[in-house]
């Protein structure tokens, strides 16, 4: 009997030594849950780990939706090896015409950069990429990514760097995601047929597991209410300065424009680190997009 004792308690030690090992970081818990492949979500401490393995990749998304605000995400990038890979941490609305606003960071063999691609969908056309290299080595330690959206213009920045801005010309009759309310996600999957070298370099699975690491996930937002009334949370989100979550710091009036320093940011990182955008791509576009021109 004192043995059979003896094995029950070890048996829930061991239960509760790897149920505290998985035990997920509250500090995820409020903003975000593993939307597929739940097995490879793994919650480690005050980290949270997607996983990639040649069974499956994973991903996560946010418990709400929001119309307006800035979601950010600190990650580590895969290490060594990454090549045939992409990270992703996007926004999107739901549906066939959807508006999507997404961070790709496309693998590498060891040694070579990251290339981090930036696209944008309005009404379900995408077709809008920019791709960069970083000033960093960004499997080496956690660095911010983070996309602003509000009535003006949405942007893309990189440890508070500006990388990218879409501006509103609808004035000028160009479309701008408006309206439809946004989850935040993040996944991790192979893409070796056009993600390293335009497909040339394959996915080593000598290599796997490949994991990208976060150290944090904050969305700053209008919520919007699930089962509410489609116009009154449209009028809410769009039109007030304050609600629920506080104030809306996101739509304030310094927030419609880059300022003087972010502007010089912004052209110092594509003089230095842009390596493709669509707008320069007379072969896919003889006529560049209308809003290349705004």
């Amino acid at each position: 009997m004192a043995d059979v004792t003896g094995v029950i308690l070890l048996g829930v030690v061991l239960f509760v030594a790897c149920t505290v090992t998985g035990v997920r970081g509250t500090k995820f818990d409020g903003v975000i849950q593993a939307s597929w492949a739940l097995d490879h979500v793994i919650y480690d401490g005050e980290l949270l780990k997607l996983k990639l393995d040649n069974f499956s990749g994973c991903g996560f998304a946010s418990k709400n939706k929001y119309l307006y605000g800035k979601a950010i995400a600190e990650i580590k990038l895969v290490e060594g090896d990454s090549a045939g890979t992409v990270t992703a941490f996007y926004m999107s609305s739901d549906g066939v015409n959807h508006n999507e606003f997404d961070f790709e960071f496309l693998g590498n063999t060891t040694g070579e950069p990251y290339l981090v691609q930036t696209n944008i969908y309005v009404n379900g056309t995408g077709n809008r990429e920019q791709r960069m290299d970083l000033w960093f080595d960004p499997t080496a330690d956690f660095h911010a990514y983070s996309i602003l959206w509000n009535p003006r213009q949405v942007v893309f920045l990189v440890d508070d760097t500006p990388i990218r801005v879409y501006g509103n010309h609808e004035e000028s009759g160009i479309v701008f995601p408006r309206d439809r309310p946004m989850g935040v996600y993040s996944s991790i999957w192979n893409a070796d047929d056009w993600a390293t070298q335009g497909g040339r370099v394959k996915t080593d699975w000598s290599h796997a597991p490949f994991v990208s690491t976060y150290r944090e996930v904050r969305i700053d937002g209008c919520e919007w209410g699930a089962g509410m009334e489609w116009t009154a949370e449209l009028k809410r989100c769009s039109e007030s300065h304050w609600g629920k979550e506080g104030r809306y710091w996101w739509k304030e009036k310094e927030m419609e424009a880059l300022s003087v320093h972010q502007s010089h940011q912004l052209k110092w990182a594509r003089a230095k680190h842009l390596v493709y955008d669509y707008c320069s791509d007379t072969t896919r576009f003889p006529v560049p997009p209308a809003e290349c021109k705004a």
